[in-house]
């Protein structure tokens, strides 16, 4: 029988990883789906610093539904470790990889600059990133893309089929057909599913055959509200941040999220209602990111962009023409001396690092700062802390009492929503099997009685759990 192994994102979100063992026929074969890196505090990085043993050379292919790094983020370590086989994905996939995975392997090589300079001064062994960026360069080299719907022969007597997520650019649901014991089981990969509310993005697509289901849940416990309710809300607190006279801050996830945010604030230019005179785009990740949304138009939600194209007469400079795209640091530190009346989308989006924290220091002691959660923030992370009500938060070395009013705005979540998964859960003939994945314990238990009500019955695993399909 062909067996899958919980290896990640099992009661928690973030560190995709599922090792899929094919009986093969007397020629074993083995396939990786996702290899996620985990966000969070010190326990994620441990489990980032851990080694492959020998997974890496045994391993005949990778299947990565989407580019979020907590789903692909350590495929240039399982590269460095030894993998040398294909890295199977769709083409938006492959071109976030390229922006997102150089984007980390800097960063990493930045923070291990800072390390290493405290270890010597200490007398501490030195350590190393957990990947470089010539690993980035191998891992795109592997990458195979593959449009959706169209089926991909593996290993070991497999088809993969990538089917559209709606979560972000080249999203994919993960549908496998893999030989077990003489017969043919269909294994589906939920991936993100992507919020049907959500702009720019398609609706999710329903799938009616499968034997075993991994299905995300990392809001299975709520609904988001309803979008029109949290464009007014969205934009009430950035009328209410101009009448203060203080800059409105948006940690925002450079892929997806950033992109979603930028076109309502264009929606809202065109309707006359944004009286902020600058919007600041400060990420390098999310500018290359949003320049690739700009080229890969065709992939979008034709209605969606209908209404840009409309209001500014077709011409794409016209979306948002107060928008200002900060790609150095000279031009970030600029930022910090405008006291008011600016909008400042900054990475990170769980405010882990990156620039928004620098804004932090300048912003955060201010009552009439605002400040916009508008993405899922991971436990342990500072985003975390402050919408958990932290009055005085650790940033730079700096010891911030936190003065600004906080809005978390949830519907703009590019994740589906309870009664949304419920529904895709519930399109699948013959009742599958239903395993939860990236989800918090407690969201998981919620869920998992959700889908009870309805009919479907689900398991959570643990860590190491190994099953037959």
């Amino acid at each position: 029988m062909s067996t899958l192994t919980f290896q990640g994102a099992v009661k928690e979100v973030t560190g995709s990883r599922y090792l899929i063992e094919l009986d093969g026929n007397g020629s074993p074969k083995t396939l990786l789906l996702e290899c996620g890196l985990h966000q969070g505090g010190s326990d994620a990085d441990e489990a980032n610093a851990k080694s492959f043993g020998k997974l890496p050379r045994n391993l005949d292919a990778v299947v990565l539904s989407h580019g979020h790094l907590d789903h692909s983020g350590l495929l240039p370590k399982l590269v460095r470790e030894g993998f040398s086989g294909p890295i199977h994905c769709t083409r938006g996939t492959r071109d976030l990889l390229e922006i997102m995975l150089q984007d980390s392997a800097f960063i990493m090589a930045k923070d291990v600059e800072w390390e290493n300079k405290w270890r010597k001064r200490n007398h501490r062994p030195l350590v190393e990133p957990l990947y470089e960026l010539d690993d980035v360069e191998r891992t795109l080299a592997l990458c195979e893309s593959h449009p959706y719907g169209q089926p991909v022969d593996l290993p070991g007597g497999a088809t993969l089929v990538f089917r559209d997520a709606g979560h972000i650019l080249g999203s994919a649901i993960v549908e496998l057909t893999i030989p077990s014991g003489g017969q043919q089981k269909r294994l589906v990969f939920s991936g993100d599913l992507g919020n049907p509310s959500s702009v720019l993005m398609k609706d999710p697509e329903k799938l009616y055959e499968a034997d075993l289901v991994l299905m995300e849940s990392t809001y299975g416990d709520r609904d988001h509200r309803p979008l029109d309710e949290t464009l007014e809300e969205f934009a009430q607190v950035l009328e209410e941040a101009h009448e203060a006279g203080g800059n409105v801050l948006i940690p925002a996830f450079a892929v997806g999220r950033t992109q979603e945010i930028l076109y309502h604030l264009s929606v809202l230019y065109h309707e006359g209602r944004l009286r902020q005179q600058m919007v600041f785009l400060d990420s390098p990740m999310a500018i290359k990111v949003t320049e690739l949304y700009h080229r890969a138009r065709k992939a979008l939600d034709p209605e969606d962009l209908k209404v840009l194209n409309i209001a500014a007469s077709g011409d794409t400079s016209q979306y948002l023409p107060i928008l200002r795209m900060t790609r150095t640091v000279e031009e970030s530190m600029a930022i910090n001396r405008i006291h008011g009346g600016a909008i400042i989308i900054a990475g990170a989006g769980m405010c882990t690092g990156g620039r928004i924290i620098h804004h932090f220091r300048y912003n955060l002691e201010k009552p009439t700062t605002r400040l916009v959660i508008v993405g899922f923030q991971a436990a342990g992370t500072l985003g975390r802390q402050i919408v958990d009500g932290a009055e005085r938060v650790r940033v730079l070395g700096h010891d911030l009492a936190v003065k600004a009013k906080v809005h978390t705005i949830g519907g703009f979540s590019a994740h589906a929503g309870q009664t949304e998964m419920i529904g895709w859960a519930g399109a699948f003939r013959n009742n599958p099997r239903f395993y939860l994945v990236h989800g918090e314990p407690g969201t998981q238990e919620v869920f998992k009685a959700a889908l009870a009500e309805s009919g479907i019955e689900a398991e959570i695993p643990a860590y190491g759990d190994r099953i037959e399909l």
